[in-house]
């Protein structure tokens, strides 16, 4: 095939590993070679003659961005959450879009768990402590929450809250969770206990974790009600998307002892400005939303999301193809 006759592909990342070395050799490929975000114009003026696209979680691929691109022909996400991309529109459009689940599950629920660690043990404020210089030990330093033999309420309860849960049932917790959806398989097998509302859950819980996708109906879940609810020895775990949590509603619940500690992955915006005031407060672990950041995982994903846009291109199935476009618990 001549090399003009190669489809136009605009990727909005480089990607760790081979995979892009595949997709330049079956496509006139362009890569936004900055390690930021390409800014709207940019991609704007890229997709015009664009028939592929391989975009991240962070790019919005929105209503405007679809109109600027008729020569599309398939979208590619590296991520599993799909809440950038207008999917409505891509379906009237005939438009496959692809993205990542599955490849990145248990190094999600990894970090999850290892953030739950981190808030109810009050990792951050000892580490704080080592580098501000400590004297001595005593009996009531920094005495933090259990995990093992506790309750763990999971807010989502897919692929990676199910992980999540399969991480708890080590741990010897009892383990509650909150869906749109029961899940009779995970009930039976890892002994979950469902709670048809969400302040069920919360109020039961001592750590709370959430999975869950963000739709217009999840959007600042956790608010002042919310953290309201919970036991003043809760910690919240945000291993999902950022907007899932009122931001200011979750510092003052921190200060005021509302619940004892939250640690995030994810938060709104993202990433927070250093004088958030999130960010100052002892009992939030925040991480830079490292949650498929393994080596192995994301190369995992960069090859799914190369397949995932071939097979667009071909016109053939894709290997991970979103879910319709209603709300859907990931």
């Amino acid at each position: 095939m001549a090399p003009s006759a190669l489809p136009r592909v605009v990727a909005t990342r480089r990607l760790p590993g081979t995979a892009l070395d595949r997709l330049a050799a079956a496509s006139d490929l362009w890569v936004w070679p900055e390690r930021g975000p390409i800014p709207r114009p940019a991609l704007t003026e890229q997709v015009g003659a664009a028939e592929g696209l391989l975009c991240t979680g962070v790019d919005p691929v929105d209503a405007a961005l679809l109109g600027a691109a008729p020569a599309l022909r398939a979208i590619s996400s590296y991520s599993v959450g799909l809440d950038n991309i207008d999917l409505a529109g891509c379906a009237r459009r005939g438009l496959p879009v692809g993205h990542t689940p599955d490849v990145l599950t248990e190094s999600t629920a990894d970090i999850a768990f290892g953030l739950l660690l981190a808030g109810a043990r009050r990792f951050k404020e000892g580490l704080d402590l080592v580098r501000r210089g400590w004297d001595y030990w005593y009996p009531e330093m920094l005495l933090g929450e259990d995990v093992h033999s506790s309750t763990i309420g999971i807010v989502g309860l897919g692929r990676i809250g199910t992980a999540v849960a399969r991480r708890a049932a080590g741990f010897g917790m009892r383990i509650l969770y909150h869906d749109r959806n029961r899940r009779p398989e995970a009930e039976a097998r890892l002994g979950a206990a469902f709670r048809a509302t969400l302040p069920a859950l919360l109020a039961e819980s001592d750590h709370v974790v959430l999975t869950l996708p963000l739709t217009p109906e999840t959007y600042h879940l956790i608010g002042a009600t919310a953290l309201a609810a919970m036991k003043p020895t809760a910690t919240l775990v945000n291993a999902a998307r950022g907007p899932l949590v009122d931001p200011d509603a979750l510092a003052r619940a921190l200060r005021a002892g509302t619940i004892a500690a939250a640690a995030l992955d994810v938060t709104e915006p993202e990433p927070l400005p250093p004088d958030h005031s999130l960010v100052g407060l002892p009992n939030c672990t925040i991480l830079p939303h490292l949650g498929s950041a393994s080596r192995s995982t994301r190369i995992a994903m960069a090859d799914l999301a190369v397949a995932n846009l071939l097979a667009g291109l071909a016109g053939d199935p894709l290997p991970a193809p979103a879910p319709s476009p209603s709300p859907q618990t990931r």
